[in-house]
């Protein structure tokens, strides 16, 4: 039987941070039941003629810990009613450590879900304080702790480089504070200033560090996180072993998922569709409307530029006729042969990534 993966995005939050362009609205205790649902009412549509089994689900967001645990039970509980729930399926839930409780931390662990993913962004108060989020550098630190006292043991964090006035002595210290904390995930992503975004509109992209500054910060967090345990195996990911995300890990490696929710994507039954970001038209419909993106998705040019994202990287054999190219790029110290004949980006190459793919598709 096949293995996917199931995605529910969660287009609601207190208040939208400045930097985000991911789509979410603000939601009354009305919309978020409404929305559950919705959800549950997609679950159980038709979407396979085969038994599938799920092995990960994730709730994406929005902030998906607006969600009261009995919400997110009931979510999985029709899940599992939908699809087959494998025994050890990787459960992930996105929280945002200004709207966590102990209590809630507590009941959504008892509700199923075993790993959480935290917006934490950063540890220094000014950071926080410019990129309008909700929690002080001690709340997530006790939320980070509080989750760890419910019974999770699958913990990430987010982190955010080269932002506005960012030190690498800031970085440091956040990397610092958060590595000493019983976490096995780390996510740092460079800041990109969106057009439409707050930040696009202040033109907050002229108070960043340059661009080699900002390689500068990307290679420092990849190489201290590594002397900490964390192990880069994506672009923007770091992980303890046995930690990587198993979900997330779908996407880079062409994995069927299917995805549930307003602007949630779908990689299913051989297809990839989204849904329009509409929350009002998710609520009302029967069933969520499919827009068609791509018909035969899959192709070996697809799965060299996703897996390529990968530390793995792909068999050199997909890259037979451009050894040339790898052979250059290779003494560039942009691209590296691993032990087990496959070709990967380093460190370095990751940050050119559009164009070493240019060179290599």
């Amino acid at each position: 039987m096949e293995t996917a993966g199931l995605y529910l995005h969660v287009p609601f939050c207190v208040r939208k941070c400045p930097y985000c362009n991911f789509y979410s609205v603000s939601a009354t205790e009305e919309q978020l039941a409404a929305y559950t649902q919705a959800v549950c009412r997609n679950l159980a549509h038709d979407w396979v003629a085969e038994p599938v089994f799920i092995d990960t689900v994730y709730f994406g967001g929005g902030t998906p810990s607006l969600l009261s645990p009995g919400q997110i039970e009931t979510i999985l509980s029709a899940a599992s009613d939908a699809f087959s729930l494998t025994a050890d399926a990787e459960i992930t839930l996105e929280a945002n450590p200004a709207t966590c409780t102990k209590e809630q931390l507590q009941a959504l662990q008892a509700a199923g879900v075993n790993r959480l993913s935290l917006g934490v962004q950063s540890l220094a108060a000014e950071q926080l304080r410019r990129l309008g989020r909700l929690h002080s550098a001690q709340e997530a630190i006790q939320t980070v702790q509080d989750a760890v006292a419910a019974g999770f043991r699958n913990i990430s964090c987010d982190v955010m480089l080269a932002l506005p006035g960012q030190t690498q002595e800031q970085l440091a210290q956040t990397l610092q504070n958060l590595t000493a904390l019983s976490i096995q995930h780390i996510s740092a992503y460079l800041l990109k200033v969106e057009p439409g975004t707050p930040f696009a509109e202040a033109q907050v992209q002229q108070q960043c560090p340059t661009e080699d500054a900002a390689a500068d910060l990307y290679l420092y967090t990849v190489q201290t996180l590594a002397q900490r345990g964390f192990l880069q195996y994506e672009i923007s990911n770091f992980a303890k072993p046995g930690f990587a995300s198993r979900h997330n890990t779908k996407y880079w490696k062409c994995v069927p998922y299917l995805g549930i929710g307003p602007s949630a994507h779908s990689y299913w039954q051989g297809k990839r569709f989204y849904v329009p970001s509409s929350v009002s038209d998710f609520l009302t419909q029967p069933v969520q409307t499919l827009v068609l993106v791509d018909e035969t998705p899959g192709s070996r040019s697809e799965q060299i530029m996703l897996r390529m994202r990968l530390t793995e990287g792909v068999p050199r054999a997909w890259l037979a006729d451009k050894q040339l190219w790898v052979q250059s790029l290779c003494r560039a110290g942009l691209l590296r042969e691993t032990e087990n004949d496959h070709i990967a980006m380093t460190p370095a190459g990751f940050l050119v990534s559009n164009a070493i793919l240019a060179k290599l598709l």
